[in-house]
């Protein structure tokens, strides 16, 4: 499959030591992928919050004369039909189908199975699992908790903020837990960076979702695994990180021996209890 624009950006980020700035324009050139072989240096700067000299600064630092340079690579590597025909869309459907090469981006990084499988392990082995999402993610975590508690014998939700996150991850970790499952999603909340750091001292392996490999949580993560966002509507689209979490619900159900019986228990007492209309 070939890889996406984003993906293409992603590499070429790889091996580079990035300032906290720097990092801050690769993340907004990965979740504007299509659109960044076609904006100038003022714009970049303006989507990503920067001076125009440092957009400058980091195509220098990626190793390019200056931003035409990068600019001008960007364009060669990206096929014809990424270039901007938005005129036949409506504002809608340019979300939706910016949502489409979300997917599409996401379904070309798994073609390395690796870090899922990984992850899944990670998470099948923790007893028990807290799942941390706040805010924009809060929906997430709750959505993969709801299933994994299916097929795992003791999933934590973690999805309100406040000084009682730490005490409950001091109770997983007494419990037994070895890792944290977390979703970060835009706008990054500044206690999920405490949090992750919180939990990490405390011994625990984070495994996060994040829109951007490049997304505040990288540092404070021990495995990221990245499904980006739309951003054309006035709050961001999160089908990519949604789908990524029930993939690594099946990598974790994968290293679960007994899950297939919790979910045929499952079904079997719903069925007595006339849970679900069919």
């Amino acid at each position: 499959m070939t890889d996406s624009p984003a993906a293409r950006l992603q590499q070429l980020f790889e091996g580079h030591r990035l300032t906290p700035t720097q990092r801050r324009i690769a993340h907004c050139m990965v979740r504007r992928a299509a659109e960044v072989p076609f904006l100038s240096s003022v714009e970049l700067a303006e989507l990503a919050g920067v001076s125009q000299p440092s957009v400058t600064r980091f195509a220098v630092a990626l190793g390019f004369d200056g931003y035409p340079a990068l600019r001008r690579h960007l364009r060669e590597v990206a096929p014809a039909e990424q270039a901007p025909g938005k005129g036949e869309f409506n504002e809608y459907q340019q979300a939706v189908e910016a949502e489409i090469e979300n997917l599409r981006h996401l379904a070309a990084a798994l073609a390395d199975p690796a870090p899922v499988e990984r992850a899944g392990q990670v998470l099948a082995a923790s007893r028990p699992l807290p799942v941390l999402g706040l805010r924009a993610a809060a929906s997430q975590a709750y959505g993969f908790a709801y299933f994994a508690a299916k097929v795992h014998p003791d999933v934590r939700l973690l999805d309100e903020g406040g000084t009682m996150l730490a005490d409950r991850i001091d109770a997983a970790v007494r419990a037994g837990a070895s890792a944290l499952l977390c979703f970060a999603l835009p706008r990054h909340p500044r206690e999920v960076i405490e949090t992750l750091t919180y939990a990490r001292e405390a011994g625990l392996t984070v495994v996060t979702v994040a829109d951007s490999a490049f997304a505040p949580v990288a540092k404070v993560s021990d495995l990221l695994i990245p499904a980006a966002v739309g951003t054309g509507l006035a709050f961001d689209t999160a089908c990519a990180p949604m789908l990524l979490g029930r993939v690594l619900l099946e990598a974790m159900a994968d290293g679960l021996p007994d899950a297939q019986s919790r979910l045929e228990e499952f079904d079997t007492r719903a069925a007595e209890r006339g849970l679900f209309v069919e």
